[in-house]
């Protein structure tokens, strides 16, 4: 009994398929749909002024730390952002998949970018690259540790970036589909308890909708913050 409710719970983590053919790629895709693409007009509707006017302030917030040479990233990163905040949010509607609760879709998409900052960093300006494995005025016998300590450190972040990703949804997705099911039980026993467990069930939805564009924001403030140090 134990062993059906636990596979029960995360069922609703398992990537759908569809005549053996994952629907992964296509669940992401999906999300561009609800981006508003207006036509070619003179005059603009509040919609795409609203929306225009967020990209502006996201973007600018984004690149405040980055030089000008990081700015070429701009649209990469907007873009990256629009995206996970799109699929987080996706998996709040009822009978939906979240893609970025897979650990292997976010590696994917930490694993490149971070490497891609580190590249450029190594390209453009190798000694200074390296000399943050090792700070200045470091002991020399404490010279082998620190730089191995630097290195773990650095090649973690990649791996940080998706596992906070997909914890923070993970948890939260868990926990909504918990009180959800509480509540269910609970309409036959305690009429009461049940609309206290609905009241809490609506105040964690407003919570994951923040947590959904919150993480997202973090994840490619810190992929910013990754490339300030390399360019």
């Amino acid at each position: 009994m134990i062993l059906t409710t636990n596979l029960n719970l995360f069922d609703q983590f398992l990537v759908p398929k569809l005549l053996g053919m994952s629907l992964l790629i296509p669940a992401m895709l999906l999300t561009t749909a609800l981006i508003y693409n207006p036509q070619d007009r003179w005059l603009s509707n509040p919609l795409t002024t609203l929306q225009a006017w967020l990209i502006a302030k996201t973007t600018k917030q984004i690149m405040t730390p980055v030089n000008k040479t990081g700015h070429k990233w701009s649209l990469m990163l907007i873009s990256l952002l629009t995206m996970l905040i799109l699929n987080n949010l996706l998996g709040l509607l009822p009978y939906t998949f979240t893609p970025t609760t897979q650990l292997s879709m976010n590696m994917a998409l930490a694993l490149p970018l971070w490497l891609a900052t580190v590249l450029i960093g190594l390209r453009n300006k190798p000694a200074s690259s390296l000399a943050h494995l090792l700070p200045e005025g470091t002991p020399t016998p404490l010279i082998p540790i620190l730089i191995l300590i630097e290195t773990i450190s650095l090649l973690i972040r990649p791996i940080a970036l998706a596992v906070r990703l997909t914890a923070n949804l993970t948890a939260g997705h868990l926990l909504m589909h918990l009180i959800s099911t509480a509540a269910l039980n609970l309409v036959t026993t305690s009429t009461l308890l049940a609309g206290l467990t609905l009241t809490l069930l609506a105040l964690l939805m407003l919570l994951e909708i923040a947590v959904a564009m919150i993480q997202a924001y973090v994840f490619t403030l810190l992929l910013s913050l990754y490339l300030q140090e390399n360019v």
